[in-house]
C-alpha cells in the first residue's frame, strides 16, 4: 500500500503519494480556496505550463495541442481529462466530491489529470485517460495512478439507477436490468457498492470503481493508490457539495517530467 503524505506550502497543506514521488504534484485542500492553479502552480514548479479545462461530467481527455489557445479571455476547451505531451505541463483538475485521478508514466514521464465524478465514471473516463496514454506510447506496466480525496462510499448514498450505470462498467453483463446489476455487485468482495437500508438507494464509493476499472486494464494493485480521506467527512480541511451544495472547490495537479529530471 502507498503512503500518502501532507506537505506544507505557505503555511497550508496539501497532499502527495509516494507513487507519484518522482513528479511534483499535488491534491490541495480547502485552504488554498480561491487560488487558481496560475498561483498553485508555484508550489509545484517554477516554469511550468498551466493546462486546465472546462469540467463538465463527461469522459473528453484531451492533450494540451488540443486546446484552443492559452489566451485567458478565451473559453477554456470543455473536457474532464488532460494528457501531457511534453515535459514541464502542470495538468490540473477541480473536485469537491470526486475523485481527481492522477496518473503517471515512469517510463516516459508523462501524465493525466482526471476528474471522475459518477458521470464520468459510468463514462469510463479514467480508462479513456490510460487508453489516449497508450496512444502516444505508454505501457500498462509503467503506470501509476493515484486518486486523491473524495466522498467515501459509506456515505454517499445514490439511486439504484446511479449505481448501476457505474457498475456497468464493472459487470460482464451489462444488458442486465438496473437492480440485477446492482445485486450482482453488492454480492463482489471489497465492492464499490455498500447496502444502503432506504428502498432503491445504494451506497457508491466511486474512487473503489475507478479502482476496479484500473484492475479490469490490467493494472496491478501495486499501481493504484486511494488517499485515506474523504471530502465530506473532513469539513477541516476538503469542501464536499454533498455536504454544503456550495459550489467550492479543491485543485489537485501534476507536472510532467523529463526523465533527465
Amino acid at each position: 500500500m502507498a503512503d500518502w503524505h501532507w506537505q506544507t506550502w505557505q503555511g497550508q497543506d496539501f497532499l502527495t503519494c509516494d507513487l507519484l514521488k518522482p513528479w511534483s504534484h499535488g491534491f490541495f485542500t480547502r485552504q488554498f480556496w480561491p487560488q487558481t492553479p496560475d498561483v498553485l502552480t508555484a508550489t509545484l514548479a517554477a516554469n511550468a505550463v498551466v493546462q486546465r479545462v472546462k469540467q463538465v461530467h463527461g469522459n473528453r481527455v484531451l492533450a494540451p495541442a488540443d486546446l484552443p489557445t492559452t489566451d485567458r479571455a478565451m473559453p477554456k476547451a470543455e473536457a474532464d481529462g488532460l494528457l501531457s505531451d511534453r515535459a514541464h505541463q502542470a495538468l490540473w483538475v477541480c473536485s469537491a466530491d470526486c475523485s481527481p485521478v492522477l496518473i503517471g508514466d515512469r517510463a516516459t514521464g508523462q501524465v493525466a489529470a482526471v476528474h471522475a465524478g459518477w458521470r464520468g465514471t459510468a463514462q469510463a473516463i479514467v480508462p479513456v485517460a490510460v487508453g489516449k496514454l497508450q496512444a502516444q506510447g505508454s505501457r500498462l506496466k509503467d503506470l501509476v495512478v493515484a486518486i486523491g480525496p473524495a466522498i467515501a462510499g459509506e456515505v454517499y448514498q445514490v439511486s439504484v439507477e446511479v449505481a448501476a450505470a457505474v457498475g456497468r462498467t464493472l459487470v460482464s453483463d451489462a444488458t442486465s436490468d438496473d437492480e440485477s446489476v446492482v445485486k450482482a455487485l453488492l454480492e463482489e468482495e471489497s465492492s464499490p457498492l455498500l447496502e444502503d437500508g432506504t428502498l432503491g438507494k445504494v451506497r457508491l464509493d466511486v474512487r473503489q470503481a475507478n479502482a476496479w476499472q484500473l484492475d479490469q486494464l490490467g493494472l496491478g494493485r501495486d499501481q493504484v493508490a486511494i488517499a485515506p480521506h474523504c471530502t465530506f467527512q473532513e469539513p477541516d480541511r476538503f469542501f464536499s457539495y454533498r455536504r454544503t451544495g456550495e459550489k467550492q472547490v479543491q485543485w489537485s495537479g501534476i507536472v510532467s517530467r523529463a526523465l533527465t529530471d
